[in-house]
Parts: structure tokens; C-alpha cells; sequence
């Protein structure tokens, strides 16, 4: 399904055609190659003093323990779909810079960058990726003994796209119904706070 974003100005196809789906194609693999070069792209992703403070937990259903692990992480409203999605990921991020162990704020900001890049590439191969809060972080540090220093960021769900007829009614609605955002006189401002750019 293509849902194509309606710009006020030209971007990069990937860009318009990208969304967060919630309907993947559960029973279609996707291929290890191409599981190298999201992390690939993740990895290639800018950072605060090249930091790169990123790490991904990853598990696909070629192993159903560990996929079944990391659903299990997730809250039961977003298990209802995920589960469909060939990989699932949490993303975590390193506190402290390596470099002189001092607080790195700028840490998931960096996280979030690894994702966008990582979500792009997918667009790119045909996959689609939907980003999601909805998990037990405390949970997700148990199960996979994240230690001290490392934050429970995002979990992720990757796959190829599915149809969205074999999703519940309110969760079809919510894939089909329209895309939207804040105009950009509402998110840009110069001189002062409020006074729009545009």
C-alpha cells in the first residue's frame, strides 16, 4: 500500500512515500543481506563527537525463541501487530561518552539518527519500519541484561509490507486513514519564539 505524503514543497521520494505501517507480510522473509545493510546504514548514521553510542537487540523469526523474547517485550496493543513483522529490534543508547565518561545529552538524539537512517535504507529495499514506545523497557533490560550505562531507546518492527485487510477494523482504519503533520508556520520560527519563518 502507498500512502504518499502531500508536501507543501518537493523532498526525496523515500522521503514521501515513507510511513509507519502496521501491516507487514508475516509470512515473508526478509533477506539477511538486506538485514546487514539497515545495520549498515544505522551504523553510517552522524553522531556527538563520533560517538556512536547505538546498539541494537535484534531477533527475526528464523528463531522463534528469540523473536518470541522480544514480542514479549513489547505491550500487548502493539504485539497484536508486530507480530507479524519479520525482525524486531529495541534500540539502546550509551549514556556516557566513552572518550571521558561525562554525561552524553545528546546520546538517543544520536539513537534516533541511527533509526532514520536505518528507515530510509529500508524505504529504499521495499521494507517498511515502524518505530514504537509501546514496550517494558524495565523488562527489555532483564530479559536481555542491558547493563549500567545503556538506556532502552525505541523498539522497532521491520518488514515487507502486508495487506491491510488482515488487520482488525481499528487498526485498518488507522493504516488506511490519511496522513498528516503540523504545518511548517507552526514548527518554524525566527527572531523570536512564535514568529513563523514562513
Amino acid at each position: 500500500m502507498e500512502k504518499l505524503a502531500h508536501t507543501q514543497y518537493p523532498i526525496h521520494p523515500l522521503l514521501r512515500q515513507r510511513f509507519s505501517t502496521l501491516a507487514f507480510a508475516g509470512d515473508r522473509p526478509v533477506e539477511t543481506d538486506k538485514i546487514g545493510s539497515l545495520l549498515e546504514a544505522a551504523r553510517w548514521a552522524s553522531s556527538c563527537f563520533n560517538e556512536q553510542p547505538w546498539r541494537f537487540l535484534i531477533a527475526t523469526k528464523a528463531d522463534p525463541v528469540a523473536y518470541g523474547k522480544m514480542l514479549d517485550c513489547l505491550v500487548e496493543t502493539n504485539q497484536a501487530w508486530a507480530k507479524n513483522a519479520y525482525i524486531l529490534m529495541i534500540s539502546v543508547g550509551k549514556s556516557n561518552f566513552t572518550r571521558n565518561d561525562n554525561p552524553n545529552p545528546y546520546g538517543m538524539y544520536d539513537v534516533g539518527q541511527a533509526l532514520g537512517n536505518l528507515t530510509i535504507q529500508a524505504e529504499s529495499m521495499g521494507l517498511r519500519v515502524r518505530q514504537m514506545g509501546g514496550f517494558d523497557k524495565e523488562k527489555a533490560r532483564t530479559v536481555y541484561q542491558i547493563p549500567t550505562g545503556f538506556e532502552p531507546a525505541a523498539a522497532v518492527a521491520i518488514g515487507y509490507p502486508g495487506d491491510p485487510t488482515t488487520l482488525p477494523e481499528a487498526l485498518r482504519e488507522r493504516e488506511e486513514g490519511p496522513r498528516s503533520r503540523k504545518p511548517l508556520t507552526e514548527i518554524t520560527f525566527t527572531q523570536t519564539w512564535g514568529h513563523s519563518y514562513f
